[in-house]
């Protein structure tokens, strides 16, 4: 079948369209009518050929949510009409000790939706059904696609260190990750402290349900603690004072990285060796961890805040993300 896309030709160009065939699924294959596809900044790396590994034409996109319109042959736990969602994990070798773990997400072998692609700027994906998940009905779809990736990537990174209920959980900046990660932890049962440094996102983290919000102007470090927490998860992608925030760690606390730093961490040893503290990061998340994500922000309403774009606007919307202009994720309407 035919398949519309919009795609980068060259490296950093403007989305134009673009079709190509796909053939019918085959084994574990399933064939999806995009309904959503959110817009996420490695789509632009992508389509700007940061890491150096994309292929032309680059069809981005991997925060997919759409109705499965045929599946293969051995698919037997998706059915046709099924509303799913697939994020940035495209395939694993389901055969290593990591994914017999249930850690897909750190296979060796794992290979992401877009690269080489095709992804979700589309109006179908042909991928693998073993990666593509159910969408409870407590979800709604034009807000979900950013579950497939932000979502993921705070929910596996507050579970890995540790998190459960009756916390204090420390979340460093509220953008496009930090606002569902306040969420997370906030609805799970924890206290929650933002460390922001905008007043305006600092009011918001309180919409949200944060406890305690902490403005840090830029460049500087954030005040003494007046109360220690049990995780801090960083989902900025600069680099801060971070000697500064060990100290709001509280004995056996830990310091997660989901964001990627602009620089190597500098990071003293006594407060981590005195304190017994952990430093971390995290990546995604495996298959279920992607199911508990989906089952907790089905049951807590835990959603993304989105702006909406149809299909014809992707260049002013990847033009808006660029330039951190979205409040919080942007996400195409492919109708």
């Amino acid at each position: 079948m035919q398949v519309r896309a919009k795609a980068a030709k060259e490296v950093g160009a403007s989305l134009e369209t673009y079709g190509f065939e796909v053939e019918s699924p085959k084994e574990y294959q399933c064939l999806i009518k995009v309904e959503y596809c959110g817009i996420c900044h490695s789509d632009l790396h992508v389509i700007d050929d940061d890491w150096g590994i994309a292929k032309y034409p680059a069809i981005a996109g991997h925060e997919v949510i759409g109705i499965v319109e045929e599946v293969g042959g051995q698919v037997n736990h998706l059915k046709v009409g099924d509303r799913v969602g697939v994020g940035w994990q495209k395939s694993s070798c389901l055969q290593c000790s990591e994914c017999l773990n249930g850690n897909e997400n750190l296979c060796d072998r794992n290979q992401a939706l877009i690269v080489p692609g095709p992804g979700g700027f589309a109006n179908y994906l042909l991928t693998d059904s073993r990666f593509a998940f159910p969408i409870p009905e407590g979800i709604d779809p034009k807000v979900a696609g950013p579950l497939l990736c932000g979502g993921i990537t705070v929910y596996s990174g507050l579970t890995s260190a540790g998190m459960s209920s009756g916390q204090e959980i420390g979340i460093i900046g509220i953008g496009g990750l930090g606002h569902m990660a306040v969420q997370f932890a906030k609805k799970l049962g924890n206290r929650v402290t933002v460390f922001t440094t905008s007043p305006d996102k600092a009011e918001f983290a309180h919409k949200l349900g944060a406890d305690n919000a902490i403005v840090v102007p830029r460049g500087k470090a954030p005040p003494q603690p007046t109360q220690l927490l049990n995780i801090i998860l960083s989902t900025v992608p600069a680099s801060l004072d971070w000697s500064a925030y060990l100290e709001y760690l509280d004995s056996d606390g830990t310091l997660c990285f989901v964001g990627v730093t602009d620089a190597p961490l500098n990071l003293p040893l006594w407060p981590l060796l005195t304190k017994r503290r952990r430093v971390m990061a995290s990546i995604i998340g495996g298959r279920a961890a992607m199911m508990d994500m989906l089952s907790v922000a089905s049951r807590f309403k835990i959603e993304p805040v989105v702006e909406v774009f149809p299909l014809e606007q992707v260049n002013e919307a990847i033009e808006k993300v660029r330039s951190n202009q979205v409040r919080y994720r942007a996400v195409l309407a492919m109708n």
